[in-house]
């Protein structure tokens, strides 16, 4: 996948923009950032894509089994200084892996 974009809606929250070969456009919140070797990567979920607010609703049902979507991506800066999210290498993924890992341990002690 390609970045995308950046939107900070109302309430501060960061949804990332993300769009594949094909122009299919996936919607990402930004859960954390995670620092690691000197750069920051970012932990993105995806967003459910029913906007009812009506809980009953059969969408809701179909999308509460499921694992949601996880993506992690190196944060970049183009010329701008826009956010930029990238792919990260194979070795920074398994150092982000473990960074992420190392923080889940120290927190649940």
């Amino acid at each position: 996948m390609e970045n995308e974009e950046l939107e900070l809606l109302e309430d501060d929250e960061q949804i990332v923009v993300m769009t594949d070969e094909e122009g299919n456009e996936y919607y990402y919140r930004e859960e954390m950032i995670i620092p690691c070797d000197d750069k920051n990567f970012a932990l993105l979920v995806a967003i459910d894509g029913c906007d009812c607010e009506d809980e009953e609703c059969e969408c809701h049902e179909e999308h509460e089994e499921e694992e949601p979507d996880v993506y992690i991506a190196r944060i970049d800066f183009d010329e701008d200084g826009e956010a930029v999210y990238l792919d990260p290498t194979e070795e920074e993924f398994e150092a982000v892996k473990a960074a992420y890992e190392a923080m889940i341990n120290s927190s649940e002690e």
